[in-house]
């Protein structure tokens, strides 16, 4: 019998326009309960999948702190939240429940 190989899936190689991104995100903060971890890695996905390297120029922040903040084992600050998002050229909205 033959051996099966598996590899870990990444949904950051499943996010390939902005509306994906933007559906992902928005699925993810439903489903978050208000673990702000849980939403940081889900935008740590949508960063990877636009490219880590043009996410920090266009947060002003450097890669390696994005991908600590973004990690999902942490919970970053609103303002990291806050121009991640811009850069990755989405936008947060709220409304009545």
């Amino acid at each position: 019998m033959a051996k099966t190989k598996t590899s870990r899936y990444d949904v950051a190689e499943h996010l390939r326009t902005p509306e994906e991104m933007a559906a992902y995100l928005e699925a993810c903060i439903e489903e978050a309960n208000g673990d702000a971890a849980f939403v940081a890695k889900a935008l740590g996905s949508i960063a990877r999948a636009k490219g880590m390297a043009q996410v920090a120029r266009d947060s002003g922040l450097s890669r390696e702190s994005l991908y600590k903040s973004l990690s999902g084992e942490r919970s970053p600050g609103f303002d990291t939240i806050l121009k991640v998002v811009e850069a990755l050229g989405l936008k947060l909205h709220a409304e009545v429940k």
